[in-house]
């Protein structure tokens, strides 16, 4: 493992053994937990968090540049949000093909034509990168994608560094430990939702997570309500269901859940089909995109942060548009951007498609959908491209370049799975934070990161599908 750990050590199958114990205690020690798979709404029941063995080496010099970018996607992601004619330009051909994407765009108009009754903004998102590796070895962070919509892990990963630390100091790597840098998303990712909360000026309310009705992950969330209790705040947990059947709007528009103003709705449900089961939650989701009560994200920055969107940003122009006379800043993002590809009808899209089934292997198929799980590869790419290529229906793909990183050797602690080394790759995230009032920004910050870590046998898939586990930087 170059700049990490010695191959001795990775191969002494007694000596991995035991510090494969010593990880997953030190997990529950330091609350690095989930609940487990037979009881995702009980605590009676908790495991630890899947989680590499060893902290992956990453170059500092990429770590530190993806930190930097941030807050420029943070204003770039607001922007967007605040921009009606982009998104009504940019989602037009997705949402004549895409149902769900077209849902919620139907949202997004009738806030416009209701009006915008509040002034906050409130975004808490996460940038995801990889490292593509070139044939001359050179390295560059591109962007996967930018998670404006219940960005997760920014609880576990504010406890994982001292996981990794206490490994490498009993392996008897005690410089290695010192490389692994704090980390804690949740006290700011609770900072921004506090100021938001404050700004909206009603001791008395709440802010209300609206989640989903399995909640195996809850206690990743339960370290950002803890840190928002600390201040005072008070925190409840509600679904589309409870919204449907006890929330209203009063004459002014704020919203009261069981007789509870709502300062701040925290969506951590809401971002795919299956999350909205009955018309009655597609109604609740309106009536909270109409009240006076702080939406994170609001319906215009879901939208901001779709597929479709991320492939337009990378035409020639449209981040000079967002950035005027900001050069530099336009340089940063787009560095970041790997080769994104529009798919809809005409002569571009058609060189596209011909592009893909020529070489399936160099590209990524992205339906409009989050949630990992999603993404086409190989020749999957083949199959479905071949069965819509001469329909609209193509319009509800992009294409992007495949990134390329450099497989690391690490185990993956997993509950009831069986220990061995693997060759993994790693995504790195950052999370960004603004609060926005009016035309002023009250708040725009990079908070932390997270690392995960998956065997390279898996195309795609994150830590709740079961693919990914948690992980660390070492920076070298």
């Amino acid at each position: 493992m170059a700049q990490g750990i010695p191959c001795e050590l990775l191969m002494n199958a007694t000596r991995i053994n035991y510090l494969a114990e010593v990880a997953k205690d030190a997990a529950l020690l330091q609350g690095v937990v989930m609940r487990s798979k037979e009881f995702p709404n009980s605590s009676e029941v908790v495991t630890y968090a899947p989680i590499t063995l060893f902290p992956t080496p990453v170059p500092k010099a990429l770590f530190f540049q993806a930190m930097a970018v941030q807050t420029h996607y943070n204003t770039l992601v607001d922007k967007i949000s605040q921009d009606p004619d982009f998104l009504q330009e940019a989602l037009a051909s997705t949402i004549a093909v895409d149902d769900f994407t077209a849902r919620l765009f139907k949202i997004h108009q009738k806030v416009l034509i209701e009006g915008r009754l509040q002034s906050i903004v409130l975004g808490l998102n996460r940038s995801d990168y990889m490292l593509d590796q070139k044939e001359d070895g050179h390295a560059s962070l591109k962007q996967i994608e930018i998670n404006t919509f219940a960005a997760s892990f920014g609880g576990l990963s504010s406890r994982t560094p001292d996981v990794h630390r206490h490994i490498l100091r009993v392996a008897g790597q005690l410089e290695e430990s010192q490389r692994i840098i704090d980390n804690n998303p949740a006290v700011g990712l609770a900072k921004a939702v506090a100021k938001a909360w404050e700004l909206y000026g009603s001791n008395r309310a709440v802010v209300m997570f609206l989640v989903e009705e399995n909640q195996r992950n809850i206690l990743d969330q339960r370290l950002i309500e803890n840190e928002l209790w600390k201040r005072n705040i008070t925190v409840i947990r509600k679904r589309f269901e409870d919204v449907s059947e006890s929330g209203k709007l009063d004459q002014d528009k704020k919203l009261f859940i069981d007789c509870q103003e709502v300062a701040v709705v925290y969506f951590r449900n809401g971002y795919m089909p299956q999350n909205y089961k009955s018309e009655q939650a597609w109604d609740a989701r309106l009536m909270m995109e109409c009240s006076l009560a702080v939406k994170c994200p609001d319906i215009s920055t879901q939208l901001a942060g779709t597929k479709k969107v991320q492939q337009v940003l990378a035409k020639p122009g449209v981040l000079e548009h967002f950035f005027p006379d900001q050069p530099q800043v336009v340089a940063q993002v787009r560095a970041t951007f790997a080769g994104l590809y529009t798919l809809d009808m005409g002569e571009e899209g058609d060189k596209t498609v011909a592009m893909a089934l020529a070489t399936p292997d160099r590209f990524v198929l992205k339906p409009q959908r989050e949630g990992g799980g999603n993404n086409i590869y190989g020749q999957e790419i083949c199959k479905v491209l071949g069965q819509v290529k001469n329909s609209a229906e193509r319009m509800a793909y992009i294409l992007m370049d495949k990134i390329q990183p450099v497989p690391t050797q690490n185990y993956l602690l997993r509950r009831d799975t069986p220990l061995k080394i693997s060759n993994c790759l790693s995504e790195l995230g950052f999370f960004g934070v603004y609060v926005k009032q009016g035309k002023d920004m009250v708040m725009n910050d990079c908070v932390g990161h997270l690392l995960r870590t998956k065997s390279s046998e898996h195309l795609d898939g994150g830590v709740a599908a079961g693919v990914a586990v948690l992980d660390n930087p070492l920076l070298f």
